[in-house]
């Protein structure tokens, strides 16, 4: 392993910084090309094609973090073999990613074609938006292959403690998806299906880089033609890590979807409020989804070197700067929501209504954060169950009745919708509390 990569050393303050500033700046420019993609649409089509292109790319979003989270197996895997000094098992667990991944996407990708009308009426998706919704989602199905190996090849990238270079293959992407969403959408006329155009081309370009830099670089790991192939015993660890944490992530966005669906349900303004507020929220949340990931690295190797208190100092550092960004985001959007609001809609009731939902919303930021950095440091002490029951009781006992309630007993405001994650991500940290103490206690 090269040296600069290796998270095993030297202050566990400054490792975890470093690799998650790459990773932060690598979530910045992935949603910002997905919160452009609703820029240029609004500049030259109505609510309906924003409508579509934000129901799409929230559908498409949770297949991502599906993707993401199964994917974690793999990163975890790579840390810890590559934390232990075993090459032979990092580079198998390579082989295996690979083998199980191409599989994975050619699966889900017809699957999801199959199914894309059946999805467009599932999300109560308003008769204006439904056809473009269809077509958005027809074409970023088809670009599923492309999503896959390019998490699943970032994934590798970063168990081996490189977090620098995935944030090279987004940046191309998301380059390329911006100058093609004003060729297909400004100067073609094509609308979301444009959107979705400009997404796939840029992730396909992104792939074909790291591809070849995977193939050119030094990651410290070597791989040979044998070591590509499914070795049972591999995909079993990369399941058991992966499975949980993309079963939990896909819940959260299927608790997300409900609220979308609900929001649908009350006509074409609340909708689109809803549609840009959960983009500027993922927008906030890339503070905590970076150290997620940076803490889950930094524990898997080293737990794999056997320094269970270095693991446990990136948790506590990663919480510091995690709450304090929560607090800082919560109290901006008490006083001026319209700051943000206003860049995707020009439309006045759109506008009024976003923002009661914002400010009830942004107090997520603070109580995710506390989950988002306990679920990292449990995924890569391989418990990532605890994160897989934290949030399904959350959103069966909070989340989703929360939403449905306040919908129906506050049909004329989506303030107290909006307190639905809060709470939810409240009970959240709850339960990662109780458990981290529950095992610290155990050790001892």
């Amino acid at each position: 392993m090269n040296d600069k990569n290796d998270l095993t050393k030297g202050s566990v303050g400054k490792n975890l910084l470093l690799f998650a500033m790459p990773y932060l700046l690598s979530c910045f420019m992935q949603t910002f090309y997905g919160m452009a993609d609703l820029f240029v649409v609004g500049l030259y089509n109505g609510s309906e094609t924003t409508t579509a292109v934000s129901i799409g790319s929230q559908v498409m979003h949770m297949l991502t973090v599906i993707i993401v989270g199964f994917a974690m197996g793999t990163t975890v895997r790579v840390g810890r073999s590559v934390g232990a000094g075993d090459e032979k098992a990092a580079a198998e667990t390579v082989g295996t990613s690979i083998v199980l991944f191409v599989v994975f996407a050619a699966v889900v990708t017809c699957a999801l074609l199959v199914s894309t009308t059946a999805i467009v009426k599932v999300m109560l998706t308003p008769a204006e938006a439904a056809a473009e919704t269809k077509v958005y989602l027809a074409i970023c199905f088809a670009g599923v292959p492309f999503i896959t190996a390019y998490n699943v090849i970032s994934s590798i990238f970063r168990g081996a403690g490189d977090s620098r270079r995935p944030m090279y293959f987004v940046g191309i992407a998301c380059v390329v998806n911006i100058m093609l969403d004003f060729v297909f959408i400004g100067l073609c006329g094509m609308g979301a299906a444009g959107a979705a155009l400009g997404t796939i081309c840029g992730q396909a370009v992104s792939v074909a880089v790291s591809l070849f830099m995977m193939y050119r670089c030094n990651m410290g790991i070597r791989i040979v033609r044998q070591d590509i192939r499914m070795k049972r015993e591999v995909v079993s660890q990369i399941l058991k890590v992966g499975a949980p944490i993309a079963m939990q992530d896909g819940l959260i966005q299927i608790a997300f979807i409900v609220i979308t669906v609900i929001a649908n349900s009350r006509g074409l303004i609340t909708s689109a409020a809803v549609g840009i507020v959960e983009k500027l929220i993922g927008f906030m949340f890339l503070v905590p989804s970076a150290f997620l990931s940076a803490i889950s690295t930094v524990t898997a190797q080293n737990m794999g070197a056997d320094k269970a208190e270095r693991a446990r100092r990136s948790l506590y550092y990663g919480l510091t700067v995690t709450v304090g960004w929560g607090i800082l985001c919560a109290l901006y959007n008490q006083f001026l929501p319209h700051t943000l609001v206003g860049i995707f809609t020009r439309d006045e009731a759109v506008l009024a209504a976003g923002c009661e939902y914002m400010r009830a919303y942004a107090f997520d930021c603070v109580f995710a954060a506390v989950h988002f950095c306990f679920s990292g440091y449990f995924c890569g002490d391989q418990k990532s169950m605890i994160s897989f029951i934290h949030n399904i009781t959350a959103i069966l006992l909070v989340r989703i009745p929360g939403a449905w309630l306040a919908s129906k007993f506050f049909p004329g405001s989506l303030y107290p919708m909006g307190w639905a994650a809060p709470l939810g991500s409240l009970l959240s940290a709850v339960i990662c509390v109780g458990f981290y103490v529950y095992y610290r206690k155990m050790e001892k």
